[in-house]
């Protein structure tokens, strides 16, 4: 049975020890090193080994995002897991940007705890039930869109088409657009109905809103 090596990383000294304790009571895990979070730590890490850190996000005098993005690059076969307390949504996301393995939460069960630890040595990326959630979200809005904006720039659109849907995002109607582009009206209301065929939408408020999404992504 191979043993799990873990570098713990947490400036509170009484819960610091009180997390080694625990990991140290178990068969199949051993804390090889801890830190407060100071200038040695990459150093001790070099020397240990090990195959998990454990980071505490809220250290005082570091950030916890920007700590675990170096320690992932600095060692990409270490995984990353942090510790804390709900983050928000935001916090989610950069966390597992920056390379995270998992997440535990200051108030999980022993249980969750080390099994969490047990399932990212195994490689699967864990977040807690109650936060992956909102990281799904995240991921599904994302890719709609990025398959938007893929669509629009598949989708063989003329010109003149291309040149009317960022007026009708403006609110534009036929006429003012018309004008705009000096056309007749009824040119303008073939071309609207060609790019409604060509995108699958219904209604010009779509087509502003899909204009929008593919901007932002």
């Amino acid at each position: 049975m191979i043993t799990i090596r873990i570098f713990l990383i947490e400036d509170h000294r009484t819960l610091r020890e009180g997390i080694a304790a625990m990991i140290n009571g178990e068969e199949d895990m051993t804390v090889v090193g801890a830190s407060g979070g100071n200038g040695d730590t990459l150093l001790q890490m070099r020397k240990l080994s090990p195959h998990v850190v454990l980071l505490d996000l809220g250290l005082r005098n570091q950030n916890g995002i920007r700590t675990t993005a170096a320690l992932t690059r600095e060692f990409p076969e270490i995984n990353v897991i942090g510790m804390g307390l709900i983050p928000s949504q935001l916090d989610i996301i950069e966390l597992v940007e920056a390379g995270a393995s998992g997440l535990i939460l200051k108030d999980a069960s022993i249980e969750v705890f080390l099994g969490t630890i047990r399932s990212v040595v195994r490689g699967t990326k864990v977040l807690p039930p109650a936060l992956a959630g909102s990281l799904f979200s995240h991921v599904i809005e994302q890719a709609q869109r990025e398959e938007k904006g893929k669509l629009i720039n598949a989708v063989q659109m003329t010109k003149r088409e291309r040149e009317i849907i960022p007026l009708i995002a403006d609110g534009l109607s036929n006429k003012e657009i018309a004008q705009r582009l000096n056309v007749a009206t009824y040119t303008v209301k073939s071309h609207v109905h060609h790019t409604l065929e060509k995108l699958a939408l219904h209604s010009r408020l779509q087509i502003a809103t899909f204009f929008h999404n593919h901007e932002a992504s």
